[in-house]
């Protein structure tokens, strides 16, 4: 199937209620994991880049990445970037054929958010790209972008005037989730997402997906939320895995690079097979 749009795989998702692991990679060996991962599960699979990832690894050997470890592939893919408050890494991201983007204005006032959403989504339909937007701040600093103060919640008909003005794709609420680790378990308004998926019939991206437990997520899934974001639970394993391949090489003073990599791809190849199965997208590639 190889490379589709952000749409194709979300709305298929949203219509037969299961969710679509989004995983924010980290470099080569991440990327080429994941993809791995969704081949094992026969899993479609959104791919997410943060703003830093983007400017660590740079727009064009990033996206030589992405066509390099994606031809031939025969699950359904799509590469996405993630809480981006900067128009012009849109621009240029959308240029070199990211197939979506967030647009993240949600510090900005509702009025100015979608004024600008509104532009980025022409914007983004010109290269047959599509975008997912929000207009409150998830809870949470991730890859710098975001903030530890709880965000004021907009009234549902704020929400619904600013999806239905915006003709976005994707929406992402705040229902009390939150980016990185969870103290404790998360209070979460399953009804909102309820309320706004009967209001629109637009599919709902859930962020701080990290943490949650199996019945947060069915609860979530089954109520429309058809793209599901992991980004705190790969760094984890991604640096777990290496921490712990280092401290057994440093007791056997035994050090062998690709052996690390073997490792650490095989945790983070475990780690996607695994959310495919939980979401209930795994067997779902077309």
């Amino acid at each position: 199937m190889a490379v589709v749009s952000l749409k194709q795989i979300v709305d298929r998702a949203f219509q037969e209620r299961y969710g679509v692991p989004a995983i924010n990679i980290v470099n080569d060996l991440t990327l080429e994991a994941v993809l791995a991962g969704a081949v094992e599960a026969r899993s479609p699979l959104i791919v997410q880049t943060s703003v830093k990832t983007v400017k660590q690894i740079g727009y064009d050997v990033l996206f030589a990445m992405w066509t390099s470890m994606t031809e031939g592939i025969d699950v359904p893919v799509t590469l996405h970037l993630d809480h981006c408050p900067e128009r012009e890494v849109i621009t240029q991201c959308l240029e070199r054929g990211w197939n979506s983007v967030l647009f993240d204005a949600s510090t900005l006032p509702v009025e100015e958010n979608q004024r600008q959403t509104v532009e980025v989504v022409a914007e983004a339909r010109r290269h047959g790209a599509h975008v997912e937007g929000e207009i409150e701040s998830i809870t949470g600093v991730e890859d710098g972008i975001g903030s530890d103060t709880v965000a004021h919640r907009q009234s549902l008909d704020t929400a619904v005037s600013f999806i239905e003005t915006t003709g976005v794709d994707v929406f992402a609420p705040s229902i009390g989730n939150a980016h990185g680790v969870y103290s404790q378990k998360p209070e979460l308004d399953f009804e909102r997402v309820t309320d706004l998926v009967e209001a629109t019939g637009v599919p709902i991206a859930l962020h701080g997906g990290s943490g949650m437990s199996d019945d947060q997520f069915a609860d979530l899934i089954a109520r429309g939320c058809a793209k599901v974001n992991i980004s705190t639970d790969l760094k984890i394993t991604y640096m777990k895995s290496n921490l712990a391949f280092l401290k057994t090489a440093e007791e056997k003073n035994k050090w062998d690079p690709p052996s690390l990599f073997a490792h650490v791809r095989r945790d983070v190849v475990d780690l996607t097979t695994g959310l495919a199965a939980k979401f209930g997208s795994a067997g779902k590639a077309w």
